[in-house]
Order: structure tokens, then sequence, then C-alpha cells
């Protein structure tokens, strides 16, 4: 059934329920079994691919958005396999304290990934960024600490809670999960992305020592690859900018990963349990010159830009191997951006 459900107090809507076919029912025997979990934020990149593939292995999911009738936010995920049986479907805020206390309820896993992504400059960081990010993690940690039956939070960080350690950086220089990002260093070069995960990292880290939360965290870079939802996020849309008529290409390193990898690894760190700790997630680090002539090869008749600019991206390489322990493989490059063009030609941003 669809359920769209609210806080105590407001009323619940379910829509009958659909005889479940025997080749789902063979599904749900495997992988998930049935199992219930959360993914805050369902209706992002990130989160929509983790519904897709939770549903396809067998789970009951429990999702979050802040509008259950916006259906930009809904109908994407109404779509996808097994929905109809096992999506449930909650409003929640994540500055409203005990918002996601009924929808981490009863669930054995919790992937957090609803936190605001703004890579360009914003007028008022604190309250675009850094309080949906900080408080919003408290926020549904504190509610996953009140239900027994949660074995393990699986939040969604960013190589940026990384990258500003203070450390000096170069071509052989290689990031990994020991590495943290400083908050002073955020500030100072007015990183607030940055500031806002690594701010929230830290106090999820803080509040699982003290509350023995069993928690893992997953550091993605650029993410791209296939868009589910029918708006455009700020990482894919760095590719689109580059093939939709852009003069100029960042004369810089580029360090992505396919969206299905970064969902795949998420549900792999909460299934196996020894996994801990962080993880780095980039399978590909190059230069935007040979983003664009993998593009050009693959599609010769797009215009694209000839002249790089100057840039203040830093060179470094990020480390795969704690990843590859998720047992991951790296979808390759070139396919993750034939994905991405033909996603962003089928959604009508981009006319080729």
């Amino acid at each position: 059934m669809y359920k769209f459900a609210r806080k105590s107090g407001e009323h619940t809507v379910q829509r009958p329920l659909p005889i479940v076919s025997s080749l789902l029912a063979q599904r749900m025997s495997r992988g998930g079994d049935g199992k219930v979990v959360c993914v805050t934020g369902g209706s992002g990149y990130i989160a929509s691919w983790l519904v897709k593939l939770l549903l396809q292995r067998g789970y009951t999911v429990k999702t979050t958005v802040r509008d259950p009738n916006d259906p930009k936010k809904t109908e994407h995920l109404f779509a996808l396999d097994g929905a109809k049986e096992r999506l449930h479907l909650f409003k929640a805020d994540l500055l409203e304290e005990g918002a996601f206390d009924p929808v981490v309820d009863g669930c054995e896993g919790v992937f957090h990934t609803a936190s605001p992504v703004f890579l360009s400059p914003t007028d008022d960081p604190q309250a675009g960024l850094i309080d949906p990010a900080l408080k919003g993690t408290l926020n549904v940690l504190r509610s996953c600490a009140k239900v027994h039956s949660i074995r393990r939070v699986v939040l969604t960080s960013s190589l940026a809670a990384c990258i500003y350690s203070g450390k000096p950086l170069s071509h052989d220089v290689v990031i990994d999960e020991t590495w943290h990002s400083d908050p002073a260093i955020c500030k100072e070069l007015k990183a607030w992305y940055s500031l806002s995960k690594t701010l929230a990292e830290e106090a999820a880290w803080s509040f699982a020592k003290e509350n023995a939360t069993d928690l893992v965290t997953m550091n993605p870079s650029f993410v791209i690859g296939p868009l589910l939802q029918p708006t455009l996020n700020e990482t894919v849309e760095m590719i689109l900018n580059l093939v939709n008529g852009a003069e100029t290409y960042p004369n810089a390193y580029y360090r992505c990963i396919d969206v299905r990898d970064v969902a795949n690894a998420h549900i792999q760190a909460f299934e196996i349990p020894s996994a801990s700790g962080r993880y780095g997630l980039t399978a590909n680090v190059t230069t935007f010159s040979e983003v664009l002539k993998i593009i050009h090869e693959k599609y010769p008749a797009l215009r694209l830009p000839e002249k790089s600019e100057e840039s203040t991206y830093m060179p470094y390489q990020v480390s795969k191997e704690k990843a590859k322990t998720l047992g991951i493989s790296f979808t390759p490059l070139d396919l993750t951006l034939v994905d991405t063009i033909e996603s962003l030609r089928e959604k009508g941003f981009l006319k080729i």
C-alpha cells in the first residue's frame, strides 16, 4: 500500500493493497526479506536510488519527504517496483523535534540521507545548510536511540568532510577515511557545504559514542549518473552545464562516483556485519578535460567547451581500498557519463 503518515493528530490515508505476484513474493524471500528500514529524504538523488535498490532486495521501506502532496517528490517513488506493496511515505521536517519518531519505529536500519546540497554560494549558510545538516542529523539520531530494533544507522556524509584538514595537498597525496575537515578552515574558506557536512558528521560520531549507536558513514565525492527524480540536483547539473553550451571548463581535477554505486555501498554497509567507521566513495580521479574527451567520443555532435579556465580545485587522490571491502564494483566512468547524459535528455534538460 501507499501509506501517507503524519505525526500524531493528523490523519493517515491508505490505499488498497494489490495482490502480490509470485515473482515479487520470490524476490521478497531474498535480500531484505521484508525487513523494515527507513530512508530519510526519499525524494533526493541518492535517496531515490537507495529506495529503489532496497525495494528490489525485498525490504519494506519507510521514507520521508517534507511535502507528500508534491508529485515531484513522490511520483517517481510510487513508480518503483515493489512500491505499492512495501513503500510507506511519511511527512517529516529535519528541524522538527521528534518528527522522525514514528518513521524509525519498528525499523532494523536507518539510512539518513536528508541534508541540503548547495555547492554554490548562499546568502544564509546557517539556515540553508548548517542547521538542517547538523540539527537534522541529531534529530534523526535521537529518534533512533529510542528504538531498540534498530541495529545500524548509515549516514550519508561527504568527501567534503575529509578534504579541508589543513594538510598539504598535491598530486601524490592520497586522502582516505582517516582525514577529517577542520571546521575553522571550512569557515575561513567559506566552504559552507563542507562545514555543514563536517559539523553534522562530528556530532553524529559524538552522539553514537555516547548512546552506543552502531553508526557507519559514507563519504562520496561528486555523485553523477541517471536521475530517478524529475528535478535537477547540483552534482548532475555540473555535467549538464559542461555539455549545454558552456564556453569554458575548469582546468582542474574531477572526482566522481556513480549514484548506483553509492546507493549499493549504503546497503552493503548496512548488511555486512563487520562494516564500521567511515567509507570514502570515489571511483574516478580524472580531469575535466578527460571527462570532455570521453563525452566527445560518445556524443560528437555536442558542442563542448574547448577553452579551460583557472580553478581552485585541489589536486589529490582518494583511496578506494576500504570501499572495496564492501564488495563494490565501480561503474566505469564512460558508462556513468553516457547514462547521465541520456537521463538528462530523457528528463528534458538536454536537447540532443
